[in-house]
C-alpha cells in the first residue's frame, strides 16, 4: 500500500450501502454492537465487541475479538489478517469493502453515508436483510461468504428481466428457482445460469418453511466450479461467433437443403423447439439440458445450416 493513500471502509450491502468510513494512519476502529464503539452495527449476529481494525502508515489489519459468529475476509474466517484494497469483510449481515477513499476530509472520525456526513459514531441498524448489487459483489464471492459463515435464507436475485431464488441452508444451496413461468427449468440448470450473472441485484431474505421433494446435495465449491466451466465454454462459442445472443430470433433456413431424415432424433427435437419457441432464450428455457449443452446444439444446427439467426 502507498503511504500517501487514504483508504476507507465502504458498505456494499445493506441499508447504508455506499457509506464510507475513512481510515487514517494511526487510527484504531472497534466494530460491534455496543453503543460506545467507533462503528456500531445493531444486529443479533454481531457481538458487543466484534472486530478491530488498525491502520499504520503502510498496512491495515483486521482482528476478530472473539466474536460468536466470526469475522470473514474474502470468504475466509480469520483471527487476524492484513487487508488489501478490494478485500471484502463480512460482519453479521454487512459486507464492507476496503476501497480508496474519495473523501477530501481530514476529519478522521467522520463517517459518510451516501453524500451526506453523519455523526462521528455511526450506528448502523440492520433494518433490512443483506442486500446489494451483483456488480459490486460477484455471486461466486457472495456464495463463498455465505457458505463459510454457514448462513441460511433465500437469496433473491434480479438480472435484466430475469429473477431467481437460491434456497440456502447452513451455507449450502439445496434448491433453486427461476422466475414465474419458468418452472420447467430444473434446479441445477437454474443455479448454473444464475451463477453466470455479473450485473443485477441480490437480497438475502429470511429462510422460509418451503420443502422440496428433491433437495440438492452438491457442495458450493462443486456448483461454482461447474458454473465457471460452463461460462468459459459458452464465452468461447460467443467469441467465435457461433452462438447468437439470448434475444436473437431463430428460424429454419430457407430453402432447407439438409434432408430431415439425416438429422438425429435429438436434432429433430431441437428443430421442433426452435419452431415453437423461436429465440435463443426460448430454446435454452425449453430443453432440459444445461445452457452450455443446449448452446452447443444450437451452434451445431447453425453450422449445419438447418437453423439460422433472423436478420430482423
Amino acid at each position: 500500500m502507498q503511504a500517501s493513500t487514504i483508504f476507507a471502509l465502504r458498505f456494499i450491502s445493506g441499508k447504508y450501502q455506499g457509506g464510507e468510513l475513512p481510515l487514517h494512519p494511526g487510527r484504531e476502529i472497534i466494530i460491534g454492537r455496543s453503543s460506545d464503539l467507533d462503528m456500531v452495527l445493531v444486529e443479533d449476529m454481531v457481538s458487543r465487541k466484534h472486530a478491530k481494525i488498525t491502520t499504520s502508515a503502510e498496512q491495515i489489519h483486521i482482528q476478530d475479538l472473539g466474536s460468536t459468529n466470526g469475522t470473514f475476509v474474502n470468504g475466509e474466517k480469520i483471527k487476524k489478517s492484513q487487508l488489501q484494497e478490494g478485500d471484502r469483510i463480512l460482519i453479521g449481515t454487512s459486507i464492507i469493502k476496503l476501497v480508496t477513499s474519495n473523501q477530501n476530509t481530514t476529519d478522521a472520525d467522520q463517517v459518510v453515508v451516501g453524500k451526506e456526513p453523519a455523526s462521528p459514531k455511526r450506528t448502523v441498524a440492520a433494518t433490512r436483510a443483506m442486500a446489494g448489487t451483483i456488480d459490486e459483489v460477484q455471486l461466486p464471492d457472495l456464495l463463498q461468504l455465505l457458505s463459510t459463515s454457514r448462513k441460511s435464507g433465500i437469496l433473491a436475485l434480479c438480472h435484466d428481466e430475469e429473477e431467481g431464488k437460491l434456497y440456502i441452508r447452513n451455507g449450502q444451496i439445496f434448491f433453486a428457482k427461476l422466475g414465474e413461468g419458468q418452472e420447467q427449468i430444473k434446479p441445477r440448470k437454474a443455479i448454473y445460469r444464475m451463477l453466470t450473472w455479473v450485473t443485477g441485484t441480490f437480497e438475502l431474505l429470511p429462510a422460509g418453511e418451503e420443502t422440496f421433494e428433491e433437495e440438492l446435495q452438491d457442495s458450493i465449491e462443486g456448483l461454482l466450479m461447474e458454473a465457471m466451466r460452463q461460462l468459459d465454454e459458452m464465452n468461447v462459442l460467443k467469441d467465435a461467433g457461433r452462438l447468437p445472443p439470448r434475444t436473437a430470433k431463430l428460424g429454419l433456413t430457407f430453402p432447407l437443403e439438409t434432408p430431415l431424415r439425416d438429422l438425429t432424433p435429438e436434432q429433430l427435437d431441437m428443430v421442433q423447439i426452435v419452431h415453437n419457441h423461436p429465440t435463443v432464450g426460448g430454446v435454452l428455457d425449453h430443453l432440459p439440458e444445461n445452457d452450455l449443452d443446449v448452446s452447443q446444439r444450437i451452434a451445431d444446427l447453425i453450422k449445419a445450416k438447418v437453423v439460422a439467426p433472423s436478420e430482423d
